[in-house]
């Protein structure tokens, strides 16, 4: 009994949802939109690039203080965070970038390393990177900082993949895409460690989130469709808001410890 309300106790202040269909469709989004939306708010609405990140690390600490506090997952808690991370996470390289002049090839090593060394951190003092298991404010805070670098590098891998390296955002969305689809049949048909899979994927999916927000926002001219920033932006908050209060609703992305895990 005591173990079983233990395993109760952890299930109910696991902060991170469980890994379905859903998760990644709104993942993907969620990075598409951290493209879009940082390009909207410093371009259509003038706030600049400084004012941009200025506004939205102040909501970012804001919406991430009430994640830390919180005591279980809550669907539309968490994926405001992950959002506004995002936004934030390509706003980091933008700044490198643009303000500072730091290469993207500079920015995509520094970004890696540093998630690298993160991941590191994390295992040396949890023995795990599961998700599986964020039910203490350590391992949330590991996992937050590991999510904001995946963010900065994905934006910077898919700008280097799509403009430095002159592929077009199209191909970039194929060659990330294709990335994935390995990452996938190496986890269902290899057998390849589910917490390597899931964080290779969650990797990819921002530099294809990236790339995708570019191909939809982006003029014709410059390789895009053209629908800008903020069409593509609305469209894709709109369905996370839809997916999410589904999400609320039906709870099928709660993390369910089974039985056998308790004993």
């Amino acid at each position: 009994m005591k173990t079983l309300a233990r395993v109760d106790a952890m299930q109910m202040l696991n902060k991170v949802p469980e890994v379905t269909l859903y998760f990644w469709i709104i993942k993907i989004m969620a990075t598409t939109v951290g493209e879009t939306a940082a390009d909207f708010l410093n371009a259509d609405l003038h706030f600049g690039l400084n004012g941009t990140s200025v506004v939205m690390a102040a909501l970012l600490a804001v919406f991430l203080f009430v994640q830390l506090r919180a005591k279980e997952y809550v669907p539309w808690r968490y994926w405001v965070v992950v959002v506004l991370i995002s936004v934030v996470g390509t706003l980091i390289t933008d700044n490198l970038v643009d303000n500072f002049g730091v290469a993207l090839e500079t920015t995509t090593i520094v970004f890696g390393v540093a998630l690298l060394a993160t991941f590191a951190a994390w295992y040396a003092s949890e023995r795990t990177l599961s998700i599986h298991s964020i039910f203490t404010s350590k391992r949330e805070l590991f996992y937050w900082a590991a999510i904001l670098f995946t963010f900065a590098l994905g934006t910077a891998a898919g700008d280097l993949a799509a403009e430095g390296l002159k592929l077009g955002y199209a191909n970039s969305v194929l060659i990330f895409g294709a990335l994935i689809a390995l990452t996938t049949v190496a986890y269902y048909l290899f057998k390849a460690n589910a917490v390597a899979a899931f964080w290779i994927a969650y990797i990819l999916t921002r530099p294809l989130g990236a790339s995708l927000g570019d191909s939809l926002s982006q003029p014709v001219g410059n390789g895009g469709i053209g629908l800008g920033a903020t069409a593509t932006s609305a469209v894709f908050l709109a369905t996370i808001l839809s997916l999410v209060i589904f999400l609320t609703a039906t709870r099928k992305d709660v993390i369910e410890l089974r039985a056998k895990e308790a004993e």
